[in-house]
């Protein structure tokens, strides 16, 4: 009797996999180096100074933005901690409703995604858009959105005008 197949995996799904799984370990290993090197942030980091700097008044509830950023409250909140340290973000407490805080972004903190940003977004031009075609950039953008979908039903937070599927 032949042992039993192998679950799991294979051939040129594994292939796949494996280019993907190694994707998703170095490309924010380089996100982070770039950003640590020449703006003393994180990719997280910017993230969320991003994110208060497109909102109304550059402010957010915390909750809203850990939701914007995939994270934990407690990973957010260690991350603005050092923020505030920094002069980029405060915290308040929300005045329309005592039980929730309000993440700031500071005078301070919009000049630093203002100082990031080119750099960051010609490496990312440099790692992601210019290894494609055309034709695989939006490609990629509608597998992003379906594995993302996948993963998590809740609305991921998107730019300000950016296209919606």
């Amino acid at each position: 009797m032949a042992p039993p197949e192998p679950h799991g995996l294979r051939g040129e799904r594994l292939e796949i996999w494996a280019a993907v799984a190694t994707m998703l370990e170095r490309l924010p290993v380089a996100l982070d180096a770039q950003l640590q090197r020449d703006s003393g942030l994180t990719h997280f980091e910017l993230g969320v100074l991003t994110a208060l700097d497109a909102a109304p008044d550059r402010t957010l509830r915390m909750s809203t933005l850990a939701g914007y950023a995939s994270s934990t409250l407690s990973r957010l909140s260690r991350a603005v901690t050092r923020l505030e340290a920094k002069g980029w973000a405060r915290r308040v407490v929300d005045t329309t409703d005592g039980r929730f805080t309000l993440a700031v972004l500071t005078d301070d903190g919009h000049g630093k995604v203002l100082e990031s940003t080119p750099a960051h977004h010609a490496l990312v031009e440099r790692l992601v858009f210019d290894t494609l075609t055309a034709t695989q950039t939006r490609q990629l953008g509608v597998i992003a959105r379906s594995i993302g979908d996948a993963v998590e039903a809740a609305p991921s937070w998107t730019p300000p005008g950016a296209r919606q599927p």
